[in-house]
């Protein structure tokens, strides 16, 4: 029997992140072969991982990498069981190396994704169950985005929300100063106050249909318009129409650091300003845990488990 030091124990729970128990007990199971070591706390890992795996995971992180040229960027969304976790360093550190490897091959799905190397030694499905045990936590790549092109970017609340914006501008002008610091208002603008369009072509049919439904019913419903013909109610909803655009379209929104323009009329201002052309393109927003399931605490359940210790 190989004899277990200190220094190898360190190593270990270096290599691993593991506590120093378990990294003892693994290094005493391989008679001290460190690769084993390993091998059997991933092992270990898988079965925590399974354990933990129907626990909700709606707490976590949304985070952007830029790529060093500027003209790529992938937003993550990583759920884990408790907003502590998702403060924790190691965790952060973990949702960074995800989002090299997405910018790195580029998967089309979570799927594929979790295939991928993470580092030399494991692909980024083994590094989530190496977290899972060395956390105590479920933990989920829920989603992701890539984006290319001229863009600006924006994390807010410490990961609760992100924003990536396209824009098509002028090379001449997409990297100054002048345009960065409105492509940042317009990726403000998106958080603060978020829409699902960005134009008025891009509301599908059935939406807009959907909406003058509504809007004729409540015309009708109000006793001044009883006696209204049809073709005053189709001019009196075109009229309101606008307001629907206005709550839906970023371009038809005010812009909310003058909100005597809309964004669209401070896109043009901006691009008469800098001599040159620019357009928003598309915009993506992530929100953490949006839809998600939320745990619900049992705060007597949980001291009653302590207690007995379950």
């Amino acid at each position: 029997m190989a004899a277990i030091t200190a220094k190898m124990v360190q190593d270990l729970r270096t290599k691993t992140g593991c506590g120093m128990m378990e990294c003892k007990k693994a290094l005493t199971e391989t008679d001290g072969n460190f690769d084993e070591a390993v091998k059997v706390l991933r092992e270990k890992g898988l079965a925590v991982a399974a354990k933990k795996a129907s626990r909700i995971a709606s707490e976590g992180v949304v985070d952007i990498l830029v790529a060093d040229d500027k003209r790529s960027a992938a937003m993550i969304e990583v759920n884990a069981e408790t907003d502590f976790v998702a403060k924790n360093a190691l965790f952060l550190e973990f949702v960074q190396g995800i989002l090299k490897a997405i910018l790195k091959y580029r998967p089309a799905t979570v799927e594929e994704l979790l295939t991928k190397a993470y580092n030399d030694n494991m692909t980024v499905e083994e590094k989530r169950i190496e977290m899972v045990q060395t956390i105590g936590e479920n933990m989920n790549i829920r989603r992701f985005v890539i984006v290319d092109g001229v863009l600006s970017s924006y994390i807010h609340g410490k990961g609760t929300t992100g924003v990536i914006v396209k824009f098509n501008a002028d090379d001449a002008i997409a990297d100054t100063d002048a345009f960065a610091e409105f492509s940042k208002n317009i990726a403000l603008q998106v958080a603060g106050m978020p829409v699902p369009y960005l134009n008025r072509e891009s509301v599908p049919a059935d939406v807009l249909a959907e909406e003058k439904e509504i809007i004729l019913a409540q015309l009708k419903n109000d006793p001044k318009n009883a006696n209204k013909p049809e073709n005053i109610l189709e001019k009196m909803i075109f009229g309101k129409i606008g307001k629907f655009y206005e709550r839906s379209c970023l371009v038809e929104q005010p812009y909310v650091k003058d909100d005597k323009l809309s964004v669209g009329e401070y896109v043009k201002a901006t691009a008469k300003e800098l001599g040159g052309n620019i357009e928003i393109v598309d915009f993506c927003m992530f929100e953490r845990g949006e839809g998600l399931q939320k745990k619900e605490e049992d705060f007597a359940a949980e001291i009653e488990k302590m207690v007995n210790g379950k």
